[in-house]
């Protein structure tokens, strides 16, 4: 450190003298040049004053021209606001002309990063209402248009009730893309109720799994279970919708006489949960954007089985919220395994 701060006090001083000596070399040629006659001594006077009035000179400019860039980054900082005040939130600046970091720096660097947020947040913001007017527009359209075949007197009543059940349907999706959204807002605030209590973990899923017995029963599932005896501090309610879900999903995209497993064992100071099928897998691209909000990887899949996209996305944020993990590992035609590690206490 000494070594590099005496390195860089020489590196001045030698700027300085080089410096000096152009201003006093040009000072002596230039009253040198004047056609004057003039006694050793007032040219000696004439050389001096004339170096000094360079140096001023040179630093008056130096000075006006950092002033002048100052200026311009200050009215290009108020121009990038003005646009993104108006929703323009594509503007970057540029501090490549500073030789130096200081306080201007900060402030450009914190700006630049705070336009590349809000555009993000923008783009989000807009893909989700996309999403939402997409999801919406799906199940709208069939209501109108089932509604509107109901209105012939030629059907018989057979027709007439598969279209009365698929208008149910369909109300029921958007009733559940609803409850689903304002559930996914309020977990992602900061004033959603969440109670931790004492409960055991290994009930509560066997509870579910028992719940979902006409679905896993209905397609001859072979469910095998081994549940450790395992307290948790979690909130109950919180983690209930985390395993219906899971389960659900495995029993959905299970096919008939398939396998369920379900493990859950302590590690260390965590309760480690695995939900795995033989079902029809997720491709490794869909793997990665499996928690994001309306994405399907299942858009080949039947109408029938479709859901809104929103219920891993409540699941991630559950677990995140009881400062846990979750990941999932597929394979396409082979089967889907979730792994979910929580905080016991």
């Amino acid at each position: 450190m000494r070594g590099n701060r005496f390195f860089k006090q020489m590196l001045v001083m030698l700027f300085f003298v080089t410096f000096i000596s152009i201003c006093f070399t040009a000072g002596y040629y230039i009253i040198q040049l004047l056609p004057l006659r003039l006694t050793d001594y007032v040219r000696y006077l004439a050389t001096i004053v004339t170096s000094i009035a360079i140096m001023i000179l040179i630093g008056h400019l130096i000075h006006a021209i950092h002033h002048n860039k100052r200026v311009n980054i200050y009215l290009e900082i108020i121009d990038a606001l003005r646009k993104i005040a108006n929703g323009d939130y594509n503007v970057q600046l540029d501090f490549n002309f500073m030789d130096k970091r200081n306080e201007m720096t900060d402030i450009i660097n914190h700006f630049n990063h705070m336009a590349k947020q809000l555009k993000q947040m923008e783009e989000m913001r807009q893909e989700f209402i996309s999403n939402v007017s997409h999801e919406i527009q799906s199940p709208l359209t069939s209501i109108v248009g089932f509604a509107q075949a109901l209105q012939f007197n030629k059907l018989t009543t057979e027709e007439r009730n598969h279209y009365l059940h698929i208008i149910e349907t369909e109300s029921r999706r958007l009733s559940k893309l609803s409850d689903n959204l304002l559930k996914l807002t309020s977990l992602e605030s900061e004033h959603h109720p969440f109670e931790r209590t004492d409960f055991r973990l290994d009930q509560q899923i066997r509870t579910i799994i028992l719940a979902c017995e006409p679905a896993w029963l209905e397609k001859e599932l072979e469910l095998d279970i081994t549940l450790d005896k395992i307290p948790i501090v979690a909130d109950q309610d919180l983690m209930s919708q985390v395993w219906t879900n899971l389960i659900h999903n495995s029993i959905k995209f299970t096919r008939h006489r398939g396998k369920i497993t379900i493990l859950l064992q302590q590690v260390d100071d965590l309760a480690s949960i695995t939900i795995s099928d033989n079902g029809i897998g997720i491709s490794e691209t869909d793997q990665f954007h499996i928690f994001e909000r309306f994405y399907k990887a299942d858009l080949a899949r039947e109408r029938s089985k479709s859901g809104s996209g929103l219920g891993l996305s409540i699941v991630k944020r559950i677990i995140e919220m009881h400062e846990g993990t979750i990941s999932v590992n597929s394979e396409l035609e082979k089967g889907t395994t979730f792994t979910i590690r929580l905080p016991i206490s």
